[in-house]
């Protein structure tokens, strides 16, 4: 087998166990229906490429008819190379939108200095996305977010806000206009990683808060990621865990009636046997 051939087969066997995990979760929420128009968004970065590429795949093969939309937001941060993503959309025949708007500016001005972005960053960018998505008729909004970004976000909650929540692989707005989905809910990170590398998309790296240092997130990653090499697979067995819950055994009242919990007092016409000995 020769070196071209390996590499091949390594792209077929990755792409294989990728368009797996994403169909298991798209059938697992019911997340892509007969006649939807799916909107990507693309940032850029890995995930996002690996998922459009892997919708892209997928739609070509599904028993389903759907439509596929790529819109990346462009926040007008310095240098950011607005040519990359038309030029692969356009290479690659995806339907697309490029949005402009200046939150980069909102955010620099806003965040004190020393404190993160991404928190006013992504609540000024999904109100962008979700109006867009909106204004097309789109039924479903496409996000990045794999496996590992549901386990972080469950430990950031967590630690950092007194909360028992990761992010849902399907999610009703709250202003109930937008159904997001995370078709990569069920993929590692590593495997995109291979991926995309394999692939050699033409990456966009965050540079507004990507060059951030101590953010609980990568914090959060970092704790993970040692996790996984001292102990192979707890990231599966926690991920495992959101979907295998448990109200009676946790302490939240809402979601369980403990104030309602009384001994079961035996049946006034049951008739008790005594054994003698």
């Amino acid at each position: 087998m020769t070196t071209t051939a390996k590499d091949q087969f390594k792209l077929n066997r990755s792409r294989k166990n990728l368009r797996r995990d994403v169909g298991k979760a798209i059938a697992d929420f019911n997340m892509i229906e007969d006649g939807d128009l799916v909107m990507v968004c693309l940032s850029g970065g890995k995930d996002s490429y690996t998922l459009l590429d892997i919708l892209i795949n997928l739609q070509k093969h599904a028993p389903i008819e759907f439509r596929l939309h790529a819109v990346n937001l462009d926040q007008k941060q310095p240098d950011f190379p607005e040519h990359v993503l038309p030029d692969y959309l356009e290479a690659n025949k995806v339907d697309y939108k490029i949005l402009e708007q200046d939150t980069y500016s909102i955010v620099t001005d806003k965040v004190p200095e020393g404190k993160t972005y991404c928190g006013l960053c992504s609540r000024l960018r999904r109100g962008i996305l979700y109006n867009y998505a909106d204004s097309i008729g789109a039924s479903k909004i496409a996000l990045g977010h794999h496996r590992d970004d549901i386990v972080e976000t469950l430990f950031l909650n967590m630690f950092y806000g007194g909360k028992l929540k990761a992010m849902p692989p399907k999610l009703l707005s709250d202003d109930k206009r937008n159904v997001v989905i995370r078709p990569l809910a069920y993929c590692k990170e590593k495997e995109i990683e291979r991926y995309a590398a394999m692939m050699d998309f033409p990456i966009i790296p965050c540079n507004l808060c990507g060059s951030q240092d101590n953010m609980q997130r990568q914090a959060i990653k970092s704790m993970l990621q040692e996790w996984d090499r001292q102990h192979p697979g707890r990231v599966e067995s926690i991920f495992r865990s959101i979907a295998n819950v448990s109200p009676s055994q946790l302490a939240d009242s809402k979601l369980f009636p403990f104030s309602e919990l009384r001994v079961q007092q035996p049946s006034s016409d049951r008739v008790e046997v005594v054994e003698l000995v």
